[in-house]
């Protein structure tokens, strides 16, 4: 595990237990997770810490948001978005 998904998973830990990392990019990765309370698999997208410093975060705080905007049966809804030991992140389904 990755030392952002080894942070990710104390961070997170009780309400989503971090299965593996699904992919990356230049921002962000996605996390495989499960839902500890619904009993449903999830993804968690977190910004790279190293970007977040180095830039900042408020690109990805707009695309939190867009995301939270968006409704239809083609893009997966935004679940919960916050910050945890310093990583920002988002959970979708």
């Amino acid at each position: 595990m990755t030392d952002v998904a080894s942070r990710l998973a104390a961070a997170v830990a009780g309400r989503y237990t971090i299965e593996r990392e699904l992919g990356h990019g230049g921002m962000a990765t996605v996390h495989l997770a499960h839902d500890v309370k619904h009993g449903r698999t999830v993804a968690i997208k977190v910004l790279r810490p190293e970007l977040a410093q180095a830039v900042g975060s408020e690109r990805f705080l707009r695309e939190i948001n867009i995301a939270a905007q968006l409704q239809s049966p083609h893009v997966l809804p935004l679940l919960e978005s916050g910050e945890a030991d310093g990583l920002l992140f988002y959970v979708f389904f």
